[in-house]
Formats: structure tokens, sequence, C-alpha cells
């Protein structure tokens, strides 16, 4: 009678180390050269804990900064000057008042009032940086709505 042959070992499964690369056992998540002691990896509710953490400081820094930025901005009150013909289109004349202690700026939309709600020819421009409790008068040129003057709204947010 002969004895069975031997079966050959499953190969140890592998995987790389997480700081080197180095192949290691799947079981361990440092090799020896980047983990001399031995010692253990942290959890991964560790882990995400430290991340979830550090996104909640990042979002809490993030609205102290961005609120300290607008403080005492606005609000803003806008009219409309004067429509021109201008070789581009309008040239729409825009008085802007910053009722709030410091400068800013705002967004403006420049649209026609007989066409109602706000359409695609609506056009939005940046305004200039306004003093606090202070008025500025600035031209812009928008061209979708012909070469023709007629009245016009500036909508300058509040």
């Amino acid at each position: 009678m002969t004895s069975p042959a031997a079966e050959p070992a499953a190969p140890e499964l592998m995987h790389g180390c997480v700081r080197c690369g180095a192949r290691i056992p799947i079981d361990e998540s440092m090799c020896e050269r980047c983990n001399p002691l031995g010692l253990k990896a942290p959890a991964a509710s560790q882990a995400h804990a430290t991340v979830f953490l550090g996104i909640g400081v990042a979002v809490v820094i993030m609205a102290v900064v961005g609120r300290m930025l607008i403080a005492d901005v606005g609000p803003f009150t806008s009219s409309v000057a004067g429509v021109v013909n201008d070789p581009d289109g309008l040239r729409v004349s825009i008085t802007l008042a910053n009722a709030g202690s410091s400068a800013g700026t705002t967004t403006c939309r420049i649209d026609d009032p007989s066409l109602g709600g706000i359409g695609p020819e609506a056009t939005f421009i940046e305004s200039p940086e306004v003093p606090g409790r202070g008025t500025v008068t600035f031209d812009v040129v928008v061209g979708a709505f012909g070469s023709t003057p007629l009245p016009l709204i500036a909508d300058c947010g509040s």
C-alpha cells in the first residue's frame, strides 16, 4: 500500500504594507521595518472618528471666517439711473447703495420688467465695491436686450 501524496500547502495571502508597500501577510497592516515594536494598528472607528472630528472643526472654522468676511455688509438698494445706446448693446447706469457699515460687493441682475419673470436674457454682473453706508454709480454694457434703449431694472440683492 502506498502512502497518499501530501497536498501542497495553500499559499499565504499577502498584501502591501500600508506605509511602504512591502508584501506582508494579510492579517498585518505594517511590515517589521515600518512597525518595529509590533504595535497594533488603530481601529477603523478611531481613524473614522479622527476624520469626522477634523471635518467638523474645518466646517466651524469656515463658518466663523465666512461670517467675519460678510458681517455688516448690506443690505443693498439699487436703481437704474439711465439706459443709452452703445455699439455693443445698451449702456446701463446703476446706482447702488450699501446700508451696512462695511464695504462690500454684490451681484446685480439686469432685466426687462415687461417680459415677466427671469428669462434667459437676464444679465448678471458683479458690482464694484461699495463703501459702508455709501453709494456708487457705475455703468455696464449688456447685449441681451438689443441696442434700442428701453426701461430696465437692476436687482442687486438685499
